[in-house]
């Protein structure tokens, strides 16, 4: 299996807020969105990854397949945070088969410092994913705050590392 990560830009954003669609759709089962009147859920306060600097929009393929997108974002909540996922989507027909790994342990080499990742609480099996991924990246040298951090609307819980080499 072959997984890419290509910088998604402008010409690419398109198929990025599309793949969007199924990514809020997907976190609606955490999140309780509404479905809005049209049947779209709105991606519309993402356009920032292509007009901000310090913020980049990923697209991941396996074997030449769009299979979701990344945003790396350097909206921390702790001090000191330089890097972390604004969003992480892995479609659902790629889950499980290491994918998401390959495609995290990508993106922290190449983006080294002060990493924060947030995941929402109630979404367990992410927070089971990303406490397996950063266990093997670091070897287990991260930390995870003892309590949830609010995050907009949303409760995380927030871990950190530091990959500087």
């Amino acid at each position: 299996m072959h997984v890419e990560v290509i910088e998604a830009g402008a010409d690419l954003k398109s198929v990025v807020l599309n793949l969007g669609l199924y990514y809020i759709y997907d976190f609606s089962e955490h999140l309780g969105f509404r479905c809005p009147d049209d049947g779209l859920f709105g991606t519309s306060h993402w356009s920032k990854y292509w007009d901000e600097p310090d913020r980049w929009a990923f697209l991941v393929k396996v074997d030449g397949e769009l299979a979701g997108f990344v945003f790396i974002s350097p909206d921390g909540t702790q001090p000191g945070s330089q890097f972390g996922f604004g969003e992480f989507f892995i479609m659902r027909k790629f889950r499980k088969q290491g994918v998401g790994q390959k495609v995290a342990f990508k993106l922290f080499d190449r983006f080294r410092g002060p990493w924060e990742v947030r995941v929402v609480t109630n979404n367990e099996s992410a927070l089971a994913f990303w406490r397996k991924v950063l266990h093997r990246y670091t070897e287990g040298n991260y930390h995870e705050l003892p309590e949830p951090v609010v995050r907009g609307q949303w409760e995380c819980v927030v871990t950190t590392f530091d990959n500087t080499k």
